[in-house]
Formats: structure tokens, C-alpha cells, sequence
């Protein structure tokens, strides 16, 4: 591979040779996003990446040129070339030592009544970033041919007896034939050390069974951002009809039925006092189902009683009843 001076190294990212470091660096990072090898399987994504971050390394040598300043085609000279501008304090990521985050994936299970009002949910977990410094390879392109294969990315292995020879990848330059130095942020390894994270995730009302909510990273400890996929739990006592309506079917005291009174019946915000009556056994609460769509108005709900008798009376109930047959009207 052809070294790279700062000029043609601007065209490698893409830039004009009067571009600025943050240009630099925000091309650098969009370029690592495309063509790293974890997120790009062509067979030319490896040799890019070496180029990319060798075009980095260039620029880097030579200085990054002020916007204000006149650009040069050719390096300054080393007494004249402006020395990198130092780092300013930044969060906890940095593109010199971690590359931008991937997406993660999550299921997130709600309960009906969670998906149907909202919730704040805590996500908790681990990641390993990839190294920035050296895209997740583990090393640095240096300038100028490797040494131990002389340029050529391979080296001569001797076989039983020096009768026959075989030709191997280069350890030193992994078949690059360029100088390369183990990555110190990463210590060669291409990741950093594993981080662990806790991210609170508002879910709006009314997200569905298999709905796809996308979380944009945000504060320092965020891994980057999330693709959560909703997995409603089944419910004791509610069912879930696809224009919102919740259908329940709940069991009521046979003779407060009988004698229509209120008994408390379940829904998602709580009990609520339901009058009961002989002629009716399914009754239907407007506004308590679930969202008909998301962040929208709340369906019905169906409540179906069911009146409960004693399977054997006692005497007392026994006399009662007789009471009542005697008192009352064909």
C-alpha cells in the first residue's frame, strides 16, 4: 500500500486540503462507520480501513490547518509546521479513543397496564467498545515499509532441512506490507474495556405487542442508541382486541347481583365501583381500554360478569331463601 502525504491524504477522506480538524475527525468517524470490518463484510473493508486511519495518521503528522489559514498542497517545513492543537475537555467518548457506537438491540417486556399508560423503564447491561484509535485492528499504520518482510507483506519460511521454503502472511504488518505499532489505548486487543450501563427509556402509551421503538443515544454513559422491540406479558385478567377494546371476565357475588349492587371490578388505573344488574351481565366502561392507537384515545372496556353461588347454602341462607320464595310473586 502507497504511503500517504497530508494531500492526498484529505482526498482519502474526502476532504479538501482546507478542511479543519473538526472536518477531519467527523469525516474520519463517518468513514470508520462504513467501512469497519464488523459492520462492512466486503473483502476490500479491511485494506480501507487501513487506509482511512493511515490518512488520519498523516494529517495528524502534519498538523491540522486552521480554517482562517491558507492551505498548502505540500507539508510545511518542520520548523514551520503548527504543532496538533490539544484536546479539548470533552465527555467520556472521544474519537481518538473510542469508535462511534452501534445500535443495540433490546426487547423491553411491558405489562398491559405499563404499554397502555406509559412508563419510564430502566435498561441495564454491558458493552465493549471498539477502539477508535485504531478502528478495532489493534494497531497503527507508521509510515514507510515494514522491516521484516521488506514492503512486501510476506516473509519466507524455511521447511524440513532448508530443502523447501513457503511463503507466509507477515506477522509484524498482517500482509500490509506497511510499518505498523500495536495501538496503546487498546493495547492491540481493537476493543476497550467493558463498560457497564444503566439507561432510563420513556415508553409512550400504547405500544403494541412487537412494536419497534428507536432510542437515540444520549448522556455519557449511553452505549450509542437503541432498537427496542415491545413484548406485551400475558394478563390474569384482560384480553386485548385490536381496536383497543380490553375484554374481562370477572366473577361477582351471586346475591349482590341479585340484589344489584356495586361490586369493585378491575381495570388498568385501579378498581372501580361497577352497579350490577339482573338483565345485564356484560358491561361496558368508556375509556378504559387500551390506547386505539399510540398516544391516542383509550377504547372500552367490556366487563362480562359471572354470578357466584355457594355450592351447598347454610341453614341461615337456607331460611332466607325460603323467606323469599314465600314472600314473593309468580
Amino acid at each position: 500500500m502507497p504511503s500517504l502525504n497530508s494531500s492526498t491524504a484529505y482526498a482519502e477522506l474526502g476532504l479538501k486540503p482546507d478542511a479543519t480538524e473538526a472536518d477531519v475527525k467527523a469525516a474520519w468517524r463517518r468513514l470508520v462507520s462504513q467501512w469497519h470490518p464488523d459492520r462492512n463484510a466486503s473483502s476490500s473493508a479491511v485494506a480501507r480501513m487501513q487506509r482511512i486511519n493511515q490518512a488520519l495518521e498523516a494529517i495528524r503528522q502534519a498538523g491540522f490547518r486552521d480554517a482562517a489559514m491558507p492551505a498548502s498542497t505540500e507539508p510545511a517545513p518542520e520548523a514551520q509546521r503548527p504543532e496538533p492543537p490539544k484536546a479539548k475537555p470533552q465527555r467520556s467518548k472521544s474519537p481518538e479513543s473510542e469508535a462511534p457506537a452501534r445500535t443495540i438491540q433490546r426487547k423491553v417486556k411491558l405489562t398491559l397496564e405499563q404499554a397502555a399508560l406509559g412508563c419510564t423503564t430502566v435498561l441495564r447491561g454491558r458493552w465493549v467498545p471498539v477502539c477508535g484509535g485504531c478502528a478495532g485492528l489493534g494497531h497503527r499504520v507508521l509510515g514507510g515499509a515494514c522491516a521484516p518482510c521488506g514492503g512486501s507483506g510476506a516473509v519466507r519460511q524455511a521447511g524440513w532441512y532448508g530443502l523447501f521454503s513457503t511463503s507466509a502472511e507477515c506477522a509484524d504488518c498482517h500482509g500490509s506490507g506497511r510499518a505498523q505499532a500495536p495501538c496503546a489505548p487498546c493495547k492491540g486487543q481493537g476493543k476497550l474495556a467493558a463498560r457497564s450501563y444503566r439507561v432510563g427509556v420513556r415508553i409512550p402509551p400504547g405500544a403494541r405487542d412487537g412494536d419497534q421503538l428507536h432510542v437515540p443515544a444520549s448522556g455519557a454513559d449511553s452505549p450509542g442508541d437503541f432498537d427496542l422491540r415491545v413484548q406485551l406479558q400475558p394478563h390474569p385478567h384482560f384480553e386485548l382486541d385490536d381496536d383497543g377494546t380490553l375484554r374481562c371476565t370477572w366473577p361477582v357475588n351471586g346475591f349482590a347481583w341479585v340484589a344489584e349492587r356495586e361490586v369493585e371490578v378491575p381495570t388498568l388505573s385501579g378498581p372501580r365501583s361497577l352497579r350490577l344488574r339482573r338483565e345485564q351481565r356484560c358491561h361496558r366502561i368508556k375509556g378504559e381500554g387500551f390506547p386505539v392507537r399510540r398516544r391516542g384515545e383509550r377504547g372500552d372496556l367490556l366487563v362480562s360478569v359471572v354470578p357466584r353461588f355457594p355450592a351447598q347454602f347454610s341453614a341461615e341462607q337456607t331460611a332466607l331463601l325460603n323467606h323469599l320464595i314465600a314472600t314473593g310473586t309468580a
